[in-house]
């Protein structure tokens, strides 16, 4: 039976990239839940009181949570596929939030939210890897911005529901839309690039053709020619049963690939952009929204309704990230908003310190109001979107489960110590003080950017891959090289549980 003309592959690929996004919007829906649980809590008669320390250890455990995922999903990605990393990273933020409606006590929101945070830290390398997989280079750049836009949408979707019902109500309402999520998931086909990575060419070539059509045979082919070199590679090699051979094996296996700069450039690269991500601000404005806005502007505003409106901005300005990332550099693209992103910091803390100190000539709220949007400007167009569209495109195939894995571990790190650090630098050393050491590690994460992220628009993952080498590596070079992935196959073949040498 003939397919309707309508399905297109684009169509197709917005459906496959919809299942990836809805997963990322609950980093939005996880974070931005926090700063309507922790006003709700402090309340007088609360059903869990809380103080400052628990407030922020509520907030920041995520972190924490995010570390254990990345050591997780990397073995799963490359063992099981990418559509059951997937799967498997909605199951504990599905539980995660049904903890929440049940919880009773600051004990039980901590398993909650570090359920939440494994979930968040397992999508969040596989998201853009997958994401990158499924689309073509063309579109590939505005369905990665689809990552941030989702985000975006899931604070707005949980500050707005917050400002209605509890947050018990709320939490429910969430665990809906997951379970939504899970269902286009289970209908969405496994990566061509993992099926080609195992060996599978028919599946490979079936699936890769249902997504993109048949007008980009040629990358399939080039695809599947260096999965082919690779795997004869690997069927070569001889694996012996002694113990000290295998160790020595295993040892040369490791000392290749971490000399390769295919792998340790991109990894090099993208700590920079996900700590750029993490200290731009997205995450301090997500959970500790109205704190900002009370020690920006004061709290004589209506404070519910410039929450929302900050949130419908971000909303505004990822929609308009989708079109320009289509037609704008990557490298132009942050470091225009980077910029903006620093501007924002540096004037916000000259505002606040002046205020504080009654040295302003004039003063009104609109001030406040503006600079916190323009900082949340440079967050929706730049910084958020940006290090998962560039996460999507440099790791090479080989080793992007690993790759992408180390890289996150970055991001969760650089996430706790922002969102615990909030309330005590803001205490000990003001807004503006917080602001200007933001301002000051976003300024060096752009430096190192500025010297080794490549271009990486329009190009495919295969010539991307190809400019971080130096040059296409040959059948040759292939087979003469051992690659960390056979020393991952043949530990996973041996049971071994840590992804990580």
């Amino acid at each position: 039976m003939d397919k309707p003309s309508w399905i297109t592959p684009f169509k197709k690929q917005c459906f496959v990239t919809v299942g990836v996004s809805l997963n990322m919007a609950t980093h939005g829906l996880v974070m931005g839940f926090a700063a309507i649980l922790l006003p709700q809590l402090r309340l007088p008669g609360s059903l869990i009181p809380i103080d400052d320390i628990s407030g922020s250890w509520i907030a920041s455990i995520l972190g924490f949570a995010l570390v254990a995922g990345n050591f997780i999903v990397p073995t799963i990605m490359a063992k099981y596929g990418r559509r059951t990393a997937n799967l498997a990273s909605i199951a504990p933020m599905i539980i995660g939030w049904f903890c929440i409606i049940t919880a009773s006590n600051i004990t039980a929101l901590l398993i909650a939210r570090f359920l939440q945070g494994l979930a968040m830290g397992m999508s969040a390398s596989l998201g853009p890897v997958l994401i990158g997989e499924y689309t073509s280079p063309k579109s590939r750049g505005a369905f990665l911005t689809f990552i941030s836009l989702s985000i975006a949408t899931g604070v707005l979707f949980v500050h707005t529901l917050g400002s209605f019902f509890s947050w018990q109500v709320t939490a429910l309402i969430i665990a809906f839309v997951v379970f939504g999520d899970l269902l286009i998931v289970i209908y969405s086909p496994e990566s061509p690039s993992w099926l080609a990575d195992q060996g599978r060419y028919d599946e490979c070539r079936k699936v890769f053709r249902w997504l993109r059509g048949d007008s980009e045979d040629d990358e399939l082919e080039k695809m599947i020619e260096a999965s082919k070199v690779i795997r004869e590679a690997k069927a070569a090699t001889e694996i012996s049963q002694s113990f000290s051979k295998n160790l020595k094996r295993n040892i040369a296996y490791v000392n290749i690939t971490i000399r390769k700069k295919e792998f340790y450039k991109p990894i090099f690269i993208m700590i920079h952009i996900y700590t750029l991500g993490q200290w731009a601000g997205a995450n301090i404005l997500a959970a500790y929204t109205i704190d900002i806005f009370n020690h920006v502007i004061g709290t004589e505003a209506n404070i519910s309704l410039m929450v929302i409106t900050l949130d419908i901005q971000r909303i505004i300005s990822n929609t308009f990230a989708v079109y320009v990332i289509k037609k704008v550099k990557r490298r132009t693209m942050l470091f225009a908003t980077v910029g903006i992103n620093i501007f924002a910091f540096l004037a916000t803390a000259a505002y606040t310190y002046f205020k504080g100190h009654d040295m302003l000539p004039f003063d009104h709220p609109a001030i406040g109001i503006a600079l916190i949007h323009i900082h949340m400007f440079s967050i929706a167009t730049g910084t958020v979107p940006l290090p998962f569209i560039i996460a999507g495109e440099v790791f090479p195939l080989e080793y992007r489960s690993l790759a992408g894995g180390l890289s996150v571990l970055f991001l969760s790190t650089n996430l706790f110590i922002t969102v615990k650090t909030v309330p005590y630098l803001f205490k000990n050393a003001g807004i503006h003080g917080a602001y200007v050491l933001y301002a000051v590690v976003v300024g060096y994460c752009t430096v190192i950017a500025w010297w080794f992220l490549p271009e990486t628009k329009d190009r495919t993952l295969q010539e991307i891959e190809d400019e971080f080498r130096g040059k296409p590596l040959s059948p040759e070079e292939l087979k003469s090289t051992q690659s960390l992935t056979s020393f991952k196959h043949f530990n996973t073949d041996r049971r071994c549980s840590s992804p990580v040498i």
